[in-house]
């Protein structure tokens, strides 16, 4: 039952073809009345990849998991799946496609009436499959999602983890070659989160599926993701390797969003912070790969002369890349010795910020 499309649309002049895409989004524009939802989003997500999309809510996030699904139509641009333009499918055309694509929601959309192993086997009854087949596939699924002795149970006895486990292993009932990820985590405790994302991770490796994941945590993408995109606004404002990102964000929203989980700026000093005089300068040091490996305030000790102390920050590791973001003070009194330290750290391929003065609060 389950298809893979041929390659039937011209590839857009500019976007080139790749045949490990399994999706492929270009110029994607929706509008609903005055207001943009999708504002020219152009994506690709690679055969066996995790990709996370994150933005707040209203950035597009929903109206784009809907134009890969079918469930919405763009006003302008292409949405391609596996090599097959999608957007201008009539709905019988569409519903071979939907098998190829399984979905995991927030709210979980379990049906309370019929036992896991029957909501983990529906997407096989509704292609027709044979009740044994179906489950002996729902028997497997449920042993992959360590939920074996539930079979027989109902949604209503099942924790949130459990249910969303069930949720993932009826996604997967249809061998899709792609997995979308709506908020799967959104409802769910911190310590059933982690074991929900580790889950799909062991099944990216195990299956080698292509999962997009959308949510508004970056402690998600940072969890399970590979590459991660930003949406704001209905445009895609920063993407690349999630280590990369974390290192070095660009964007304003970026930034904000990495704000809950990057050392912040102690906020007894920044209260304190000024932009005129003061007896020191509060520098913002963000390093990663071989400048945070190496012992970077030891070397800046023995080549710049003079003082200046660590006031906070840490190094992390994303995608076992270090990742480091480090606030000095540094004395203020002394310019040439403060121009010193921070053309030092520029050296050592650091991104410094003069972020401003406060009086000595040692």
């Amino acid at each position: 039952m389950n298809q893979h499309f041929p390659a039937t649309a011209k590839i857009p002049v500019g976007t080139p073809e790749r045949p490990e895409d399994v999706v492929r989004l270009t110029g994607l524009k929706r509008r609903f009345g005055a207001t943009p939802a999708l504002d020219g989003v152009s994506l690709a997500v690679q055969k066996g990849e995790i990709l996370g999309i994150i933005g707040r809510s209203g950035a597009g996030k929903s109206t784009l998991i809907r134009c890969l699904n079918g469930l919405e139509r763009p006003d302008s641009g292409q949405v391609f799946i596996e090599g097959r333009e999608i957007s201008r499918l009539g709905e019988r055309e569409l519903q071979p496609l939907r098998r190829r694509i399984g979905m995991i929601f927030q709210h979980f959309n379990l049906l309370s009436a019929k036992t896991v192993e029957d909501n983990v086997a529906l997407p096989l009854k509704i292609e027709g499959h044979p009740r044994a087949e179906r489950l002996a596939r729902a028997a497997e699924l449920l042993e992959l999602v360590g939920l074996s002795e539930k079979a027989k149970a109902y949604p209503a006895s099942l924790s949130g983890g459990q249910k969303q486990r069930v949720g993932i292993a009826r996604a997967l009932a249809a061998r899709p070659a792609l997995l979308l990820s709506d908020e799967a985590t959104s409802a769910l405790d911190p310590e059933t989160t982690r074991s929900i994302l580790a889950l799909l991770k062991d099944i990216n490796r195990q299956l080698g599926l292509t999962i997009l994941l959308v949510t508004h945590e970056m402690e998600v993408i940072r969890s399970i993701a590979d590459r991660v995109a930003v949406i704001d606004a209905g445009r895609i404002v920063e993407e690349g390797p999630v280590w990369s990102v974390f290192a070095d964000p660009k964007s304003a929203i970026t930034q904000s969003l990495l704000g809950g989980i990057r050392p912040q700026l102690p906020a007894e000093i920044a209260r304190r912070l000024t932009q005129g005089a003061g007896t020191e300068a509060i520098l913002k040091i963000d390093v990663a790969g071989e400048a945070a490996r190496g012992p970077l305030l030891s070397d800046l000790a023995a080549a710049v002369p003079g003082s200046f102390r660590l006031v906070h920050g840490g190094i992390d590791y994303v995608q076992r890349q270090p990742v480091g973001t480090l606030f000095l003070a540094v004395p203020a009194a002394d310019a040439i010795h403060l121009e010193q330290v921070i053309a030092f750290l520029r050296a050592r391929e650091a991104r410094v910020e003069v972020l401003g003065h406060v009086a000595s609060f040692a």
